[in-house]
């Protein structure tokens, strides 16, 4: 039985990189770009999916580098696993469908996709609702024994290859089980076939070394692309949920530091962990259209 029944499932070749995209919904409303985290794929929107494909032309991606996308070389710089690179993909999503303005969910990595997006495509994006971060630069910036101790994957996944891709290779599903049930507080929050599209698209040396190269980008390259952002801010409304009973939560001020990166922010925690798309998708769902409808008003 299909996670997504109605939608369309192919791969599309955009000219700089092929994507695996479900896309569906309703034509002829407004489009919705959803966009997921590590190491998940497109998979993680099922239920939300399910509440909003009457309202929205739904267009959910595998990012590059994951899930059943193309995961493209990279290059001492990790310039190819850049959120930059990523976002123009998105942006070539967008064209390929024929929009020129578009509303944007997002969750961890795919958030941080999206946070890119908007400062470089600032009239593509009408808004965006992310999940369960902080900006990527503030984060770093910001980090403490607690937030280590918490993410330490961030850590360990940007150690030079091909140190965490050996250690990770020698057990995919164990290892994917073991992080993210830590971040659920010990619980598998997942679909039982969503959880086998995330295992088994993991289970390869191809996808494993790329979700690294996302995190080393992520530590260095995209910091640089911050930075030379040189105080500029989001531009569209965002609005940014994060988990009650997550790290976000706990180590940092959240809707603080999104509002020195956008200008017109609002947000709050939510009764969840990080998985909270697919532990409360009803509420996540809601949220979503009613920050949209307000955007369109």
């Amino acid at each position: 039985m299909s996670l997504f029944p109605g939608f369309t499932e192919e791969r599309i070749d955009l000219g700089r990189i092929s994507l695996f995209v479900r896309h569906g919904g309703t034509s002829g409303k407004p489009p919705l770009i959803l966009l997921h985290g590590y190491p998940q794929t497109s998979a993680m929107w099922h239920g939300v999916v399910a509440d909003l494909k009457d309202r929205y032309h739904i267009i959910c991606p595998d990012l590059r580098g994951y899930g059943q996308s193309e995961k493209p070389l990279t290059d001492t710089d990790h310039s190819p696993y850049s959120k930059r690179e990523m976002a123009n993909d998105i942006a070539a999503l967008a064209d390929h469908f024929g929009y020129d303005r578009i509303l944007i969910g997002a969750h961890d990595r795919g958030a941080r996709v999206a946070h890119r997006l908007g400062m470089d495509h600032p009239d593509l994006v009408q808004a965006m609702l992310l999940l369960d971060i902080a900006p990527t630069r503030e984060m770093y910036a910001n980090s403490t024994d607690a937030f280590a101790r918490a993410y330490w994957h961030w850590f360990f996944l940007i150690q030079q290859a091909p140190l965490p891709e050996t250690l990770i290779g020698a057990d995919p599903r164990g290892y994917w089980m073991m992080k993210c049930t830590n971040q659920a507080r010990g619980d598998t929050p997942f679909h039982p076939d969503a959880l086998e599209e995330y295992l088994s698209t993991f289970d390869s040396p191809e996808s494993i070394h790329a979700s690294c190269e996302d995190y080393r980008a992520a530590a260095t390259i995209d910091i640089t692309h911050d930075d030379a952002d040189d105080g500029a801010k989001l531009e569209m409304p965002l609005r940014v949920l994060w988990a009650k009973r997550g790290v976000i939560e706990s180590c940092f001020d959240a809707l603080a530091l999104w509002q020195t990166r956008a200008q017109h922010v609002t947000g709050q925690a939510l009764d969840a962990t990080h998985y909270m798309a697919e532990e409360i998708p009803h509420d996540i769902a809601a949220d979503m259209h009613h920050f949209f409808t307000n955007v369109e008003r």
